[in-house]
């Protein structure tokens, strides 16, 4: 499926290399029998008006968007895992699968980079696409939904994706559950994930100190990373390259 492989590229980093040829992306979206009229103009106009602006404010603009804080990663099993250790393993599973799709990593990316993902699946049979999207959907729903709330128009793309999937649910879904969510790409709230705790070696045993008090006030609503339980999701196939 050339859509998820478009998308992917429009998620991955902007350079140069997709403003000078974004035109060629459309002309793409446009020969693609799978998308839908209704899906491929938004597409067409989100392409337009991302390359009309200068390539260095887009770049600002995405590391502002998708590296500072978990709550908007690219990387899906942050959104599964989180620091566990389930997640090396199933970093290797996933490995295993873009490898017997004849797939090598060129990029210091993690496997579990979404536009890595959709890359491996534009190479699957439609319905083993439509598999993989769909065991994702509540990743994509819970992303689609939180930049919603902050007004960024890469929301489209995942809106894009739930529907290629065939899921039944949207971001709107699930809007109730981020609108009260604090952000966790403040400089508060990094300088909070990064500061480090006085090292006591005469601490009265149950008091704790004033500053360890105030930093935990400081994590108090901070975004929680979504530990989803993919297995419970309904598919209409199985892939099990996300488990």
């Amino acid at each position: 499926m050339m859509t998820l492989r478009i998308i992917a590229r429009l998620l991955d980093y902007p350079d140069g290399e997709l403003w000078a040829h974004h035109q060629e992306l459309i002309e793409v979206l446009a020969q693609d029998d799978m998308l839908s009229s209704p899906l491929r103009e938004p597409l067409a106009r989100f392409i337009r008006q991302q390359c009309a602006q200068d390539l260095l404010d887009k770049q600002a603009q995405y590391c502002a968007l998708f590296d500072r804080g978990r709550a908007t990663s690219l990387l899906l099993f942050e959104h599964v895992h989180g620091e566990s250790r389930d997640r090396g393993q199933a970093m290797v599973d996933l490995m295993q699968h873009y490898h017997a799709a004849g797939l090598e990593l060129d990029c210091r990316e993690l496997p579990d980079f979404l536009p890595l993902y959709l890359e491996y699946l534009s190479r699957l049979a439609s319905a083993e696409s439509r598999a993989g999207l769909l065991d994702i959907a509540p990743i994509l729903a819970l992303l689609g939904a939180r930049l919603q709330r902050r007004n960024s128009d890469y929301a489209l793309l995942f809106d894009v994706l739930l529907t290629l999937s065939g899921s039944a649910l949207k971001s709107d879904d699930v809007t109730h559950k981020v609108a009260d969510e604090a952000r966790d790409d403040t400089p508060q709230a990094l300088d909070a994930v990064w500061e480090e705790e006085q090292v006591k070696f005469f601490a009265d045993k149950g008091c704790d100190s004033a500053q360890q008090t105030a930093h935990q006030r400081r994590f108090a609503g901070a975004v929680v990373p979504q530990y989803l339980d993919l297995d419970a999701q309904p598919a209409g196939g199985k892939n099990h390259a996300l488990r």
